[in-house]
């Protein structure tokens, strides 16, 4: 039997992204979007109904989004629907679906902000700003300067590493960028 997992969310983000780093260096960025329905009754009441969904972010895509991405930013992210199961520390079984992100694009175009923007225009994707840490949450400056930083925080003779930043030129009107994460398809010709 065929099956198939696809999902495509468009919402605002319900908190600030979270970066960390698994064992192998690579990033991670947990995020929760929430999404509303609205619709009128039979007796022309007004209801709003709104889904909160936890994410998933893998890769150099997962630096970015942390980056740019803040509370109450509207983005269209795509991927696949998966369980976590775990044991909580008092031995219950515990799980959620998550969605575990392969692309996703940053909307809203130059404006006016919105609310829960922070002030700013929507469009208006600069740079978070985050304390200087290292791989893994350890302080930068402490030892703990990664490699491919070029030595931010500390004295590493590592090539400086390739990071993103949008274009200063100008902003586009509708899309800020897309990120695909995952992995590439072959055309079948």
């Amino acid at each position: 039997m065929a099956s198939y997992n696809r999902i495509i969310l468009v919402g605002n983000l319900t908190r600030d992204p979270q970066l960390s780093y698994l064992p192998s260096q690579t990033p991670v960025c947990e995020f929760g979007i929430a999404t509303n329905e609205r619709w009128r009754d039979k007796d022309g009441n007004n209801h709003e109904d709104v889904c909160f969904i936890d994410c998933k972010l893998f890769g150099r895509g997962a630096e970015v989004f942390c980056q740019y991405m803040t509370k109450g930013r509207p983005v269209l992210v795509e991927g696949k629907l998966k369980l976590d199961q775990w044991t909580s520390q008092d031995g219950e079984k515990k799980s959620k679906h998550r969605v575990f992100v392969e692309n996703f694009t940053f909307l809203g175009g130059q404006g006016g902000g919105g609310p829960g923007d922070g002030g700013q225009g929507e469009g208006n994707y600069a740079p978070r700003s985050r304390p200087a840490t290292g791989r893994g949450g350890a302080p930068a400056g402490r030892g703990a300067s990664p490699a491919g930083r070029g030595g931010v925080g500390g004295a590493s003779s590592a090539p400086a590493r390739n990071t993103y930043a949008p274009p200063a030129e100008a902003e586009p009107a509708y899309e800020e960028e897309s990120f695909n994460t995952g992995p590439r398809e072959e055309p079948p010709f």
